[in-house]
């Protein structure tokens, strides 16, 4: 086996482990008494150190270790928790994020870590306030305190040894080795247990050599045995070295080292071994302890129920998702033919099965789907360390967590999602000496929530801030050269706040590496507007602001309006549009040199496709009617002019490739039933 191939279980564990860290010490920090807290996020690190030991990755082992011992020191009550104490271990967390994500792009997780190690180093010396006593324990110590005692059995061992392996045993206990038989137990929740066992014998083989395994070692690769594995073991270390070196391993509930003594193999091989577990055996069970003075011997556990759910690559989701995909275009492809030919079983059938990819492609895309929590569970921590670089007090309340969205959304929304908290954080929530001048709560409020709404996700930050000046914002926007003073007195609140998100504004007096960074939220607005969404603005000043955010559930498959220019067929998406019409000639008024039309009470601007996109006539066409698609954007609203309606259908959005990248308007293609390309048209692009 290679390591290589439970990089990926690797990766995604020390994410899981890390994000448990900060969600308990963001926890710890407001009940800084709950051990019960800090042995959760001691188990987390415990468990992180194992693995990326096991993995190879020291830099990272060993900064988790200096963390280890501080939390060690707390849960002992040899310091206390302070919030400068926590400083350092969210530090400590940030960085191994860091090495985490750096593994995760291909390197090797190495990071400058010094500054920190010398502080977790000076908390454990006692230089740090909050030292009630002596440092904490040093590692072996931390390792010993967290698993029960340790001593020598002479209990028969369990597994049956022919002549020839019993011969090996002899002559190394002859030669000074030591011979032991190890029985390891995997928790119950254990996921992959092969990666487990691999991680277990990589040990073992570079400690000494292994005699025989029970299970089989194929058996065991193809995890063919319940939880439990025996394993015949000669080496040179102690029975305490190694029961420490395998606990090192994450999910190993327990292990028991029986010490194989060369009276046993000189006995009659017809004595019956003897199977039960000694009271006297080294029994190691450091995930399973009540409290720090209280240990409890462990057992083995029988599973009552199998686990209901399996992890499943990203990737394999990517492939059956092209694979569906396909499957779409072809049912198109399936019922344009079944309606050229018009036979009746031929049009049952293509029914039927336009029901059950129905149904399948309901399948696919829930698989695709995940709580934006994978997005939202980072902000605590990073709201925390903002709070105390601004001097500001902030509470961050989430809503609607587990509301869940297509993964291909979830990747983009993360950088906009902080760059728009970051701005709430900065420039909206007032420091506490502000805030009581204005008679309001010395702690600000930001709230992130988020909801379903049709076949949109809704995402709001929301906060009880200073809310938007106006007034500032449009002498900077006038400044920039953004609108014209003429074109201010016109504007509404609504679109004054939206100022805000033109490109290079920005009303930071001093450029920070807080928000901003004199870039503007011109950034968050276009990677929203990529995705198919829209961003509005609500504020009012010295109450607070509400920003916005609309997502489409999905972005591969989406139900779109086919039209006609020439012989060209363009796709519109549903999502932009609010209804088709037919106009005559005289409805067409001109404003501002545009074309526009009175669409109930409103005007609206006309825009013609076969222009935009340079469509070819065979022959000029002077029509008296024209078809038009009322598309909106926020709160703009545009006509699309078109030759005709074809339809309504599900199409396969279908990237350009890398040779035609932004070509304007068009956002991607599909392919339809017959075989023909349709461009899919980028209305957020047409209405800028």
């Amino acid at each position: 086996m290679e390591v290589n191939q439970y990089l990926e279980m690797f990766i995604e564990e020390s994410k899981e482990h890390l994000q448990s860290c900060s969600d308990n010490l963001l926890e710890l920090e407001k009940n800084p008494d709950d051990l019960a807290i800090v042995n959760e996020i001691f188990r987390s690190a415990h468990t992180l150190k194992g693995m990326s030991a096991t993995m190879g990755y020291e830099d990272l082992a060993d900064l988790t270790h200096k963390m280890e011992n501080v939390l060690d020191a707390i849960r002992n009550e040899k310091i206390h928790v302070t919030p400068e104490i926590l400083d350092v271990v969210f530090e400590s967390v940030d960085h191994l994020e860091e090495m985490v994500m750096d593994i995760a792009s291909g390197g090797d997780g190495k990071r400058n870590v010094s500054e920190t190690v010398a502080k977790l180093k000076r908390i454990e010396s006692g230089e740090t306030a909050g030292i009630t006593n002596d440092a904490p324990a040093s590692v072996a110590a931390a390792a010993l305190s967290e698993v029960a005692a340790t001593a020598v059995s002479e209990t028969s061992p369990n597994l049956e040894y022919d002549d020839f392996e019993k011969t090996i045993i002899l002559q190394s206990t002859e030669q000074g080795f030591n011979a032991f038989e190890i029985s390891v137990a995997l928790r119950d929740d254990c996921l992959l247990k092969a990666a487990r066992v691999y991680m277990v014998f990589d040990i073992l083989e570079k400690n000494g050599d292994v005699v025989k395994s029970s299970p089989t070692v194929d058996k065991l690769e193809e995890e063919q045995f319940d939880q439990q594995f025996q394993v015949a073991f000669i080496s040179k270390n102690s029975a305490e070295e190694l029961q420490s070196k395998i606990m090192k391993v994450s999910e190993v509930d327990t292990v028991t080292v029986i010490p194989l003594s060369k009276e046993f193999f000189i006995q009659s091989t017809t004595e019956e071994t003897v199977k039960p577990v000694s009271e006297t055996q080294v029994i190691v069970a450091p995930k399973t302890t009540e409290s720090n003075n209280q240990k409890s011997q462990v057992t083995a556990k029988n599973s009552h129920a199998a686990s209901k759910t399996i992890r499943v690559s990203i990737e394999r989701l990517d492939i059956l998702m092209n694979l569906f995909e396909e499957l779409v275009i072809d049912r198109g492809r399936l019922q344009s033919i079944a309606t050229e030919v018009n036979h009746s079983e031929l049009n049952e059938t293509v029914e039927r099965m336009s029901r059950t990819m129905g149904d399948l492609q309901n399948i696919v895309l829930t698989m695709r789907m995940i709580p934006i929590d994978t997005v939202f569970n980072r902000f605590p921590k990073m709201v925390r360390t903002l709070s105390r670089d601004l001097k500001k007090k902030i509470n961050l309340e989430i809503l609607g967590a587990e509301t869940e969205l297509d993964r291909t959304v979830i990747d983009e929304i993360g950088d906009p999602l902080v760059h728009l908290i970051r701005n709430s954080v900065d420039h909206g929530i007032e420091s506490p000496e502000v805030r009581r001048a204005k008679g309001k709560p010395e702690e600000g409020n930001v709230v992130l929530r988020a909801y379903h709404s049709g076949n949109y996700v809704f995402i709001e930050i929301e906060d009880d801030g200073a809310g938007i000046n106006r007034e500032k914002v449009l002498s900077k926007a006038i400044s920039k050269g953004i609108i014209t003073k003429e074109a201010a007195l016109s504007l509404s609140d609504k679109q004054i706040n939206e100022l805000i998100l033109a490109s290079g504004f920005s009303t930071a007096d001093v450029v920070s590496d807080i928000s901003g960074r004199g870039v503007g939220l011109d950034v968050v607005k276009t990677t929203i507007e990529s995705l198919g969404g829209n961003i509005s603005i609500e504020s009012t000043e010295n109450v607070g602001s509400i920003f916005s955010i609309q997502l489409p559930l999905t972005l591969t498959i989406i139900s779109v309006m086919l039209v006609e220019i020439e012989q060209e067929i363009y796709a519109i998406p549903l999502s932009s549009i609010i209804e088709t019409s037919i106009i005559k000639n005289s409805d067409i008024l001109n404003a501002h040199n545009q074309k526009v039309i009175d669409f109930r009470g409103k005007v609206v601007p006309l825009i013609f496709l076969e222009e935009i996109f340079e469509v070819p006539r065979k022959e000029q066409r002077v029509d008296e009617y024209h078809s038009v698609v009322i598309v909106r954007k926020g709160e703009k609203l545009a006509g699309l002019v078109v030759d005709s309606f074809i339809g309504q259908q599900e199409i396969v959005l279908k990237s350009l490739g890398n040779y035609l990248t932004n070509i304007f308007a068009i956002s991607g293609a599909t392919i339809l039933g017959n075989g023909k390309v349709a461009l899919i048209i980028d209305c957020n692009a047409l209405m800028k």
